[in-house]
């Protein structure tokens, strides 16, 4: 189990979110796999039976290591309920992810499921998306050179990100242009303008898709619901 005692608090409380025999969204990152792993624990006990759809390899190999039955988005019609992480959350419960490099996979199970609950601690809300200043936006290698300068034209100042001095591969063969950005006045024009550049897969906004923040203070949860 993760040490960080928020994160295990509020992956805790998502528990409470689960029942026996739904397929849960399983997503990526920190908070993502604290879940995972207090799910698994609950699977090894027998307490409860659940299918998972995990949202990156990593997410995969930790539910795998608890038992964690697993299936694709073809072989589910709908996913109950996901369980995610983010890097930002503004008081309308719109999102910014993507800096654990699963944007796209985590945007399609979010779409996929009847609910979407994110686990953050306090640290992550924000007055305004973007300001800590990083938007990931995933593209196709090909194209990235021209989405760059693209992304660059609508204000965001792309870099490539990087692995090992290598440019970071996706799990779906992609790469990713961290946009440096000011905070947003409108992210959903934004969301827009970036979508229609050819190319581009998928971006780290998540608009109008949590339904309830999980947030961690201190040794409590506080949980926030999307009107």
């Amino acid at each position: 189990m993760n040490s960080d005692p928020v994160l295990a608090t509020v992956a805790r409380r998502a528990l409470e979110f689960v029942a026996d025999g739904m397929v849960v969204g399983l997503g990526t990152g920190r908070a993502a796999t604290t879940f995972v792993e207090a799910l698994g624990e609950r699977v090894q006990q027998g307490l409860l039976r659940v299918t998972g759809v995990p949202t990156s390899k990593v997410t995969a190999e930790v539910a795998q290591r608890y038992g964690i039955a697993l299936v694709g988005l073809g072989d589910i019609e709908v996913i109950d309920v996901t369980i995610d992480g983010a890097d930002e959350v503004d008081p309308q419960l719109n999102l910014i992810k993507g800096y654990g490099g699963a944007l796209v996979p985590e945007k399609i199970v979010a779409a996929a499921s009847r609910l979407e609950i994110i686990l953050v601690g306090a640290e992550k809300l924000v007055p305004v998306l973007g300001r800590r200043g990083k938007l990931p936006v995933e593209v196709i290698p090909f194209a990235a050179p021209f989405c760059a300068r693209q992304l660059a034209k609508l204000g965001c100042r792309p870099q490539v990100r990087l692995n090992l001095g290598q440019p970071f591969v996706s799990d779906s063969g992609n790469h990713i242009l961290d946009c440096a950005i000011e905070p947003l006045a409108d992210p959903h024009r934004l969301e827009r303008d970036i979508r229609a550049i050819p190319g581009v897969v998928g971006t780290g906004l998540f608009l109008d898709m949590a339904d309830c923040v999980l947030v961690g203070e201190g040794s409590g949860v506080r949980e926030l619901r999307r009107e």
